[in-house]
C-alpha cells in the first residue's frame, strides 16, 4: 500500500539512471510514484524491509531472465526525497546493464521514463523543498569551486529560505496589527496603537531587505569574478591569458589584429571562480570583422568587475577609461625591458613567468573581496532580487504614505509584499494573516 499526499494518487511513476551514463562501478536507477514499489517487486521480488538495502537478482519480469546482481532499496513517501513511494536499484555501472535494467522497469504498468528535473519539482510540489532550496542543489550540481560549493549547500539547506521566513515573519505580524486595527475599529485605542508599532517594526524591515539587495556578492559569486584582459594591439593580452591558464587557449602571433571575439577561460583561484576574457587590441580597425571585435571588447570591459589595461613595458602609455571599472595597468614583456624604480605599474612576462605568481594572487584577493567567500546566504538569482526588490516597493508605499492611507489600504499594502516574499521560496499563503491575528489577538474560539 502506497502512502503518498493525495496529490500524487494518480500520478505516474517516473524512472531515470541517477547516475552519470557510461562505464563505472555503479549505477543507480530511481522510481519515484505509486507503482514504484510494484516495479521494484516485479523486477526483484518482495519489498525489502523500508529504508534498509537488500541484495537482489534483478529479473526481467517478462523472461525471468537475469539482467544483473545488486542492492534494492525501498523508500516508501511520504517521508522520500519526492514525496512519494521511492524505489532505488543499484547495480553494476555498465552501459548495456543499466539499459537492460531501465528496459524492463519501463515494461511495468503505470512506469514512464522521467523529464529532465521530474524528481526535483515532485519534491517542491510535495512540500519536501522549496523554490529556493530546489535552486541551491541545481546550482551545487553546477558548482566548479569551492566557495560555490559552500554556498550551494547552504542555499540547498534553506539557509536563503529561513532568511527569507524571517522576513516574512515580521510582515505578516505588522500585517495581524493592521488588521486587528479593522477588526476592533469600533474601539478608539486599538488602531493608533496598533499603527504605531506596525510602523516601527515595517521601518526596520524595510532596511533589512534594502541591505541585503544592495549585497551582490552572492550573485557574483554563482556568475563568476568577471576579468577582462584589454589594451592595444600586440601588448600581449593573449599571451598573458594563456600564461594564467596554464595552457594555450588564444592563438598568439606577430600579427596585429589576430584576436577578434572574446575568448573566456574559468579559472579556479584558491577556491573562487574567476572569468578571463581575452579580447581584440582596441585601435582603429580596418574592416568590419576586427571593429566587430573592438565593439566586444569595449563592452566586455565595461560589464567586467576588473579590467586589465596590459601594454608593452617600453611603451607606457595612458589606459582608457570603462566607466567606473576599476583597471589595473599590467606591464607585460619586463624580460625584456625592465621597469624602472618606481613605475606603479605592474610587471609581469608572460613569456617567463615573470611576476605572474604576485598578480595571480592580487586577483585572487580581488575576487575574495568581490564576491565574499561563499559562507553568507544571500540573494543567488535575478529572481530572488526581482521579488525582494518588489517587497521593498511596496512596503516603501506603505511607509510613505503611512498617516495618510487607511487601514484597509495599508493592509493590502503588505499582502502584496508578503506575496512578494513568497515568491522567492514558492510559499505563498494568504491564510498566514488571519493565523497571526487569531493567535495574537484571541479572536474567536
Amino acid at each position: 500500500m502506497t502512502s503518498q499526499p493525495s496529490a500524487f494518487v494518480a500520478r505516474d511513476t517516473i524512472v531515470a539512471l541517477s547516475t552519470a551514463p557510461g562505464r563505472a562501478a555503479i549505477a543507480v536507477i530511481r522510481l519515484s510514484g505509486p507503482s514504484a514499489g510494484a516495479a521494484l517487486a516485479a523486477v526483484s521480488g518482495p519489498l525489502p524491509a523500508p529504508r534498509r538495502a537488500s541484495f537482489r537478482a534483478f529479473r526481467d519480469p517478462r523472461s525471468d531472465g537475469l539482467i544483473d546482481r545488486g542492492l534494492a532499496l525501498w523508500l516508501p513517501g511520504p517521508t522520500s526525497v519526492t514525496g512519494e513511494d521511492v524505489a532505488e536499484l543499484h547495480v553494476h555501472g555498465g552501459r548495456a546493464v543499466a539499459a537492460a535494467m531501465l528496459d524492463a522497469l519501463l515494461g511495468v504498468p503505470g512506469v514512464r521514463a522521467a523529464e529532465a528535473g521530474e524528481f526535483t519539482r515532485r519534491a517542491f510540489v510535495s512540500g519536501r523543498m522549496d523554490l529556493a532550496e530546489v535552486e541551491g542543489l541545481s546550482d551545487l550540481l553546477a558548482a566548479e569551486t569551492e566557495a560555490q560549493r559552500r554556498q550551494a549547500v547552504l542555499q540547498a539547506e534553506g539557509a536563503l529560505s529561513a532568511v527569507v521566513e524571517r522576513w516574512r515573519e515580521r510582515l505578516i505580524g505588522a500585517m495581524a496589527l493592521i488588521e486587528a486595527g479593522i477588526d476592533f475599529s469600533d474601539e478608539d485605542d486599538v488602531s493608533p496603537r496598533a499603527r504605531a508599532e506596525a510602523q516601527g517594526d515595517l521601518a526596520l524591515l524595510a532596511a533589512d531587505m534594502k541591505a541585503a539587495l544592495a549585497d551582490t556578492r552572492a550573485e557574483r559569486l554563482r556568475d563568476g569574478f568577471r576579468v577582462a584582459i584589454v589594451g592595444r594591439p600586440n601588448a600581449g593580452k593573449s599571451s598573458l591569458l594563456n600564461a594564467l591558464a596554464r595552457r594555450e587557449v588564444a592563438i598568439v602571433t606577430e600579427t596585429p589584429g589576430t584576436t577578434r571575439d572574446v575568448l573566456e577561460v574559468h579559472l579556479d583561484l584558491d577556491g573562487l571562480p574567476v572569468i578571463l576574457a581575452d579580447t581584440a587590441g582596441l585601435r582603429d580597425a580596418g574592416d568590419a570583422a576586427e571593429r566587430e571585435g573592438v565593439r566586444r571588447a569595449s563592452a566586455r570591459a565595461g560589464e567586467a568587475d576588473l579590467v586589465l589595461w596590459v601594454e608593452d613595458a617600453a611603451q607606457a602609455e595612458e589606459p582608457i577609461s570603462f566607466g567606473d571599472r576599476p583597471v589595473w595597468v599590467i606591464a607585460n614583456k619586463v624580460d625584456v625591458a625592465p621597469l624602472d624604480e618606481g613605475d606603479a605599474r605592474r610587471a609581469v612576462s608572460a613569456l617567463t613567468g615573470e611576476g605572474l605568481a604576485a598578480l595571480i594572487a592580487e586577483l585572487s584577493d580581488a575576487a575574495r573581496q568581490g564576491l565574499g567567500a561563499g559562507a553568507e546566504v544571500g540573494l543567488t538569482r535575478a529572481r530572488h532580487r526581482g521579488a525582494l526588490a518588489g517587497a521593498v516597493a511596496a512596503l516603501d508605499v506603505a511607509l510613505a504614505d503611512w498617516d495618510a492611507l487607511p487601514d484597509e489600504l495599508l493592509a493590502e499594502a503588505l499582502r502584496m509584499a508578503a506575496l512578494e516574499l513568497g515568491r522567492i521560496t514558492g510559499r505563498i499563503e494568504v491564510e498566514d494573516v488571519l493565523g497571526r491575528v487569531f493567535s495574537t489577538f484571541c479572536i474567536g474560539k
